[in-house]
């Protein structure tokens, strides 16, 4: 919702001009209690409204409050905050928090009343991957750089590439996919029921790393090379 700016102005002499500007400040006060009034008023959004972002913070720590243990562990995280677009709740502004259960592979969605502060709705299901986060592309670009191979020739692909000597994940452009097994053998089998990742990795000068062949499997927290 947009601001209103009222603008006022009186012009006048003598007598006339005096009570002129005792009514202009009068209108004024009451102008800026309007503003604020309409201020207050837009910092509270619509049920339409996109998430602001902090009510992404406050439903994300809501949804996360029963899972403070596993989440210290790194077992479960929280992946994104959306908005709640369920038609029975009319009047409830509310949020839904993506989790996913590593040791478990359950992802866990809780819906957040953001006008109570509560989660009024959990569901769990196995067998539903999301797409992935960017926390989670930086975690699949780690262990692909932990990867005594695979991250010696990824340091020396993006030295080559003009980007200096790489110090972290977080510098590399990245973009994931989740991976599905079709007929796949080998090891790669696992992520039928794992969360894992096509990781594409963009290069300093542009250009993108092969990495056509490996999946990285979160929940195992290894890598897969796919045999063809």
């Amino acid at each position: 919702m947009g601001r209103r700016l009222i603008v006022m102005a009186a012009a006048g002499s003598g007598v006339v001009a005096a009570a002129g500007a005792m009514l202009l400040a009068g209108l004024l006060v009451s102008g800026e209690q309007g503003s604020r009034a309409a201020g207050s008023s837009a910092r509270l959004p619509a049920l339409e409204d996109p998430l602001t972002g902090q009510e992404v913070a406050r439903a994300g720590a809501i949804a996360s409050a029963g899972s403070r243990s596993h989440m210290a562990a790194g077992r479960t995280k929280l992946l994104y905050v959306e908005r709640d677009d369920d038609k029975d709740s009319p009047g409830h502004r509310r949020a839904d928090a993506y989790l996913y259960d590593y040791g478990g592979d359950r992802l866990i969605v809780r819906t957040v009343d953001l006008g109570r502060g509560t989660v009024v709705r959990e569901t769990v299901e196995r067998g539903v991957q999301p797409p992935p986060s960017k926390e989670e592309e930086t975690v699949a670009a780690g262990l692909l750089l932990a990867d005594p191979g695979f991250g010696r020739g990824l340091r020396e692909a993006y030295a080559k590439a003009g980007g200096g000597p790489l110090r972290s994940a977080a510098a590399l452009g990245l973009r994931g996919l989740i991976f599905t097994p079709s007929g796949e053998s080998g090891t790669a089998r696992q992520c039928e029921t794992h969360r894992c990742l096509r990781l594409f990795v963009r290069l300093p000068d542009g250009t993108w790393l092969d990495t056509s062949r490996i999946v990285v499997d979160l929940s195992a927290k290894k890598i897969h090379t796919l045999e063809w």
